[in-house]
C-alpha cells in the first residue's frame, strides 16, 4: 500500500466503515450484536466506549491506539484479505484494521462466533 492510500485510511472515521461492517453481516443474516462482539474481542472496548468513538468520529488510528487491549489471541487470525495475508502486514496499524475486516468477513460467511473470536 502506498504511502497517500496508508494516511488516507489511518485517517478514516472507524465511524463512516461501522454502518459497512454491520450491512456486511446483515446481509448474510448475522447481527449487529455480533459485529459488536466481534469489535469488543479484538479491541477491549465495551459498548459504552464503543459508542462513544462513534459519536466522536475517531479516526481508526486513535480507535485502535486507544484501544484498551488489543486480544493476545489476535495473532491468531491468518488469511488474505484485500490481497494481503494478514499475519504477513508488517504495519501493527493496518495489521489491526486487516484483522478487524478478516473478522468481519468470516462472520458474513457464516463462521460460528466461537471459531471467529479464536477460543
Amino acid at each position: 500500500m502506498n504511502s497517500k492510500n496508508y494516511e488516507r485510511v489511518r485517517k478514516m472515521s472507524f465511524a463512516g466503515v461501522y454502518p459497512d461492517y454491520i450491512a456486511k453481516a446483515e446481509k448474510k443474516g448475522r447481527t449487529k450484536a455480533e459485529v459488536d462482539e466481534i469489535i469488543f474481542w479484538l479491541t477491549g472496548y465495551n459498548e459504552q466506549t464503543l459508542q462513544h468513538h462513534l459519536d466522536n468520529k475517531t479516526n481508526f488510528e486513535d480507535f485502535f491506539g486507544k484501544a484498551p487491549q488489543i486480544n493476545p489471541n489476535a495473532s491468531k487470525i491468518t488469511g488474505v484479505i484485500c490481497g494481503y495475508r494478514v499475519e504477513d502486514i508488517e504495519d501493527k496499524l493496518m495489521r489491526e484494521i486487516r484483522y478487524l475486516d478478516k473478522l468481519i468477513d468470516e462472520l458474513a460467511k457464516g463462521r460460528a462466533m466461537e471459531k471467529i473470536l479464536r477460543k
